[in-house]
């Protein structure tokens, strides 16, 4: 089994975070945040990618289940995931930006390929 990071957060505020960033990141293209955040996103973000690929209605309903806004999940099946058909994963890019000015935390920009 692959070792999560906890990011220094509960359980909950965690996965609420991640569940946030994932669905912030499928609506816009691309965020900016932490690099370990970036990494722990891309997991999730790829997974759901892949569901949108399947494409069936119970793929449908596990994203919903997780992606906040309903809109996102529509975009992800209608508009994302047909750009990835022939591709087998690897659909996002991580590229460092440099530490953070305020507590210099290194910043990364998560973009889908």
């Amino acid at each position: 089994m692959a070792k999560l990071r906890k990011l220094g957060r509960p359980t909950d505020h965690r996965l609420a975070m991640l569940r946030n960033l994932v669905t912030s990141f499928l609506r816009e293209g691309q965020i900016e945040t932490t690099l370990t955040r970036a990494k722990e996103t891309r997991r999730m973000a790829e997974k759901m990618i892949s569901l949108g690929k399947r494409g069936d209605l119970h793929a449908r309903r596990q994203a919903l289940a997780y992606i906040y806004d309903e809109d996102v999940v529509t975009k992800l099946f209608t508009e994302i995931a047909p750009k990835y058909q022939e591709r087998n994963g690897g659909y996002t890019r991580i590229l460092k930006k440099g530490p953070r000015r305020g507590d210099a935390a290194e910043v990364a920009i998560l973009q889908l390929v």
